[in-house]
């Protein structure tokens, strides 16, 4: 597969954007940004649709999702983000093309600039794993098919 031809969506959600965006900047540092196409939702529990619509328009060769979902005290935010993922891991096994999730759900998060700072960071060095397994997935189904042939 020509690595240079192929194309990226990276899904965002809006949701803490500062320290969500960090995910993008992290894909970035591997995946030349002329072949990565940004879409922005409102939250997380939009990703999966769009992961989806994304996955089967054919045009792109992984799909990365990245959200942040925190507990607000009003829900429970870890169904919300289970329920992402497996909507995610669904738009991926429903189309045939990998749609990975940057998505955290830390047990602890106080809007403080300290934990501000650790999450923008942590999403830079989750978004540079993201462009890596994105990388590795196609590197790997590329072999599969070569021995296939």
């Amino acid at each position: 597969m020509d690595m240079t031809h192929t194309r990226y969506a990276f899904v965002k959600a809006q949701w803490h954007a500062d320290i969500v965006d960090r995910a993008l900047d992290g894909f970035l540092e591997t995946i030349p940004a002329g072949q990565v196409d940004v879409f922005d939702v409102p939250g997380a529990f939009e990703m999966p649709l769009m992961a989806r619509d994304l996955a089967a328009s054919g045009r792109y060769a992984a799909v990365v999702c990245a959200a942040f979902v925190v507990d607000g005290g009003i829900y429970r935010h870890d169904f919300v983000a289970q329920s992402v993922v497996d909507g995610l891991m669904r738009a991926g096994l429903d189309t045939g093309v990998p749609v990975l999730s940057v998505s955290l759900t830390p047990h602890h998060y106080q809007e403080t600039d300290h934990h501000n700072a650790i999450y923008r960071e942590h999403f830079v060095t989750k978004g540079r794993e993201a462009a890596q397994a994105a990388l590795g997935i196609l590197r790997a189904r590329e072999a599969l098919t070569v021995r296939a042939a």
